[in-house]
């Protein structure tokens, strides 16, 4: 078999370091194993990426290519074992790559590959990708939710569901094709397909030597963004060997060209003639209705359709709650108004102000029609406490007040302390009654509430002595 290639790496437009990696099989080895091609497409942080993708490339072509078992598919499948459990030793379970391989060896194409880097096979102008996306939106695609072009835009287009290195075991999807004379195959990390169609891939391949064909490519890439690392490997076989005599122990399924389309967890193989149907290069693949394939299904998207009943129902609970209590105070308010807004009536009861009630009893020679009303003081009176013992002698012996000169009346005598007659009582004039209130303390009343009574108390009349003027 005479097989032509060219590849290249480039580290794109918005990243600082480069975290793809290819391989070419080189040596004796060639020969005899038949030629091997790898791209790689590490993750996992700055650093850890470009170490996962290079052990991957190193290990697989060594592992490959250092085992002489017959079986070279077999062989195959346990270098990119030998890859994962190395990358998730020296990473622990912190970094991995995706890998894509492609091995020429007798007349046939063998694909492996884990993750998102893809494989395509271009003949008689038409282009088919061979390799399983293992992303979540390739997982749509292949199940009808969205198609290619929305898979390019989708949000979710840089997760995967599975590489190398991230756990201590991994699933290897392999894939076989006998080959023609000019049959051309790409290698290439999401790069490359994630922003240059697949026609536009094989119009580019078809129309120019190989190393034009694949700097222009990622020159594509790059001028639409180049938002990821760009790695292309194009090869051309150029001549076939002839397909070795068929023997009793050789593999039936590998031997002849009419191989029956089977679908498995880690095979699929597809018919001669019915390998570039007209539909989507993502339905060749997919396998029959009748016999669906037993991979591990997609992973689903966290269920909400249980989440809302039950967040409706707590937040329906919690507005009954609410518009219960609500009810509840209403219905307090109106019929029990005192408990929630105390009225005047719930309000403590103000301080009483002193009453002073006071009154005078007439003296003897005034008419009751006469009799004055005491009026209040104009500065605060002095309120007289109230006590049960006997009144002070001020308070009932007799004030006498002796008239003045100026008081007396014109016209009138008045009569001298000399001329007062013996034997004669006569009211001295300007000599009034003094009436003095008595306070009475009620029962059981404050001591600020007090009923001041006026009490008569009489003066006593002093004699008085007329003295004749010579």
């Amino acid at each position: 078999m005479k097989l032509r290639h060219s590849a290249r790496t480039d580290v794109g437009r918005t990243r600082d370091h480069n975290e793809d990696d290819f391989g070419v099989g080189e040596g004796a080895g060639v020969e005899q194993y038949g030629e091997l091609l790898i791209v790689c497409d590490g993750m996992g942080g700055h650093a850890a990426g470009e170490v996962a993708s290079r052990l991957g490339v190193e290990t697989i072509l060594s592992t490959y290519y250092s085992d002489a078992s017959p079986d070279r598919v077999d062989v195959l499948r346990r270098a990119f074992e030998r890859a994962n459990a190395r990358i998730h030793a020296e990473g622990r379970g912190a970094m991995g790559t995706t890998g894509v391989a492609a091995l020429f060896y007798q007349g046939m194409l063998h694909v492996a590959n884990v993750g998102d880097s893809r494989a395509y096979l271009i003949r008689n102008d038409e282009i088919c990708q061979v390799s399983r996306d293992h992303s979540l939106v390739g997982e749509q695609v292949a199940a009808g939710v969205i198609t290619a072009d929305q898979a390019r835009s989708s949000y979710y287009r840089n997760v995967i569901t599975r590489a190398l290195g991230y756990q201590s075991e991994v699933q290897v999807d392999l894939f076989h094709l006998p080959l023609q004379a000019g049959d051309m195959v790409i290698l290439c990390s999401d790069g490359l397909h994630g922003l240059v169609g697949d026609e536009e891939i094989c119009e580019i391949v078809r129309s120019m030597p190989l190393a034009d064909a694949v700097d222009r490519l990622i020159d594509l890439a790059n001028e639409r963004g180049g938002t990821d690392n760009i790695t292309a490997i194009v090869a051309q076989v150029d001549e076939l060997d002839a397909l070795p005599a068929t023997t009793d122990d050789a593999e039936p399924e590998r031997a002849t060209v009419e191989l029956p389309t089977t679908v498995t967890s880690a095979t699929v193989e597809f018919p001669a003639t019915a390998r570039f149907p007209a539909e989507p290069a993502t339905e060749r693949i997919s396998p029959p209705p009748a016999a669906p394939p037993t991979a591990p299904p997609p992973p689903a998207l966290p269920p909400q359709r249980e989440s809302v009943p039950r967040r409706m129902n707590w937040l329906g609970a919690t507005l009954a709650t609410a518009l219960f209590a609500g009810l509840v105070a209403v219905t307090l308010f109106v019929a029990y108004p005192s408990v929630l807004a105390p009225g005047p009536a719930n309000l403590a009861p103000a301080e009483p102000q002193p009453t002073i009630a006071a009154t005078q009893a007439p003296p003897a020679n005034v008419p009751p029609t006469d009799i004055p009303t005491l009026q209040p003081p104009t500065q605060n009176p002095a309120i007289i406490p109230a006590t049960p013992s006997t009144p002070s002698p001020s308070a009932t012996q007799p004030t006498m007040a002796t008239p003045s000169p100026s008081a007396a009346q014109p016209g009138t005598a008045t009569p001298s302390p000399s001329a007062t007659q013996p034997g004669t009582a006569s009211p001295s004039p300007g000599v009034t009654d003094t009436i003095a209130p008595a306070v009475t303390a009620t029962p059981g009343a404050s001591p600020a509430t007090l009923i001041a009574t006026p009490t008569r108390t009489p003066i006593p009349l002093t004699p008085l002595t007329r003295t004749p003027t010579p």
